[in-house]
Order: structure tokens, then sequence, then C-alpha cells
């Protein structure tokens, strides 16, 4: 995957536990703990902003793009004559 998530190290420098961030964001921590070992596919922007907000940091400062890693993600070529 190209894109991590680090979330791990943002909790770190905060000196949050796993189970407070869940606490405080909503989330079971089975979810949360998915995120924090960067092992997600996906996450939905209303979970990222509460984040964010318990965490008091941008979206930047978890989400990390990385251009050396092979994506696995596959997207559908568009025909542009049929837009």
């Amino acid at each position: 995957m190209s894109i991590n998530l680090n979330l791990d190290m943002v909790m770190a420098e905060r000196k949050i536990g796993l189970t407070e961030l869940a606490d405080k964001v909503g989330l079971s921590l089975p979810n949360l703990s998915t995120l924090k070992n960067n092992r997600a596919v996906a996450i939905r922007f209303c979970t990222l902003d509460a984040i964010c907000r318990a965490l008091g940091c941008q979206p930047g400062d978890l989400l990390e793009y990385i251009d050396d890693v092979p994506h696995d993600c596959v997207f559908e070529q568009v025909d542009k004559a049929s837009i």
C-alpha cells in the first residue's frame, strides 16, 4: 500500500493510549487497533475527523504517501468518449 497511516507515531507523541483514544473517538478497540497497526484498507472521513479532533492534529500528520511502494489498488479505465 502506498499510503501509510502513522496513528501509532502520533499517539506516542501525544502520550495517549489505545483505550483512551477509542473512548474519545467512539471506535471499538479492534477497529482502532487496525488503524493503529496500519492494517486498514480504508478510513471514513468522519473517523479521520474524530481522530484529528481527539489528538489535536491535521490529517497530514496521520497520512503519509510513499511513492516507491507498489500499489494494490486497481482502478477501472474510463473511456473519455463515454463521459
